[in-house]
């Protein structure tokens, strides 16, 4: 059966962004790690990476979706993945310190923009675009206000 797995482009530091993201995920799992390539498993997510060097950089054109349930769990995700050189973006977007692009996103954002209410809707994409990290109470309080 054929399979999709993301291959990342990395300079030269496989193993620090393979124990990086290691120490990130819960679910985390190394199946080979070396000075040339990795293979691993990030919340069940396989992906493969490579030392190629520096020609290649991500680019927000692709970013990784972190579905959270909770204020606490967007909040771990997102201090954890700008931790040291990591950058905030806006909407819940942020680049980790190796440059790799993220969303981290509650489940409760697609219910709010799928009630088929599009004032509500309206409302929270709003508030959405005024956020750097998103904040469930805010979006909330925008859904409710319509």
């Amino acid at each position: 059966m054929a399979s999709i797995t993301p291959f990342l482009w990395l300079d030269n530091n496989v193993r620090e962004a393979v124990a990086f993201y290691e120490s990130v995920f819960p679910n985390a799992k190394v199946e080979t790690v070396n000075d040339f390539m990795a293979e691993f498993e990030l919340e069940g997510q396989k992906f493969n990476a490579l030392n190629g060097g520096p020609k290649f950089k991500f680019n927000e054109a692709v970013s990784f979706f972190i579905n959270v349930e909770s204020q606490e769990e967007l909040d771990y995700f997102w201090n954890k993945l700008t931790a040291d050189g990591g950058k905030e973006s806006q909407c819940g977007w942020l680049k980790d310190k190796f440059g790799l692009s993220w969303q981290v996103v509650p489940t409760a954002l697609g219910k709010m923009m799928s009630s088929g209410n599009p004032k509500k809707s309206q409302n929270v994409m709003q508030a959405l675009m005024q956020m750097t990290k998103l904040d469930i109470a805010r979006l909330k309080q925008a859904y409710e206000q319509a």
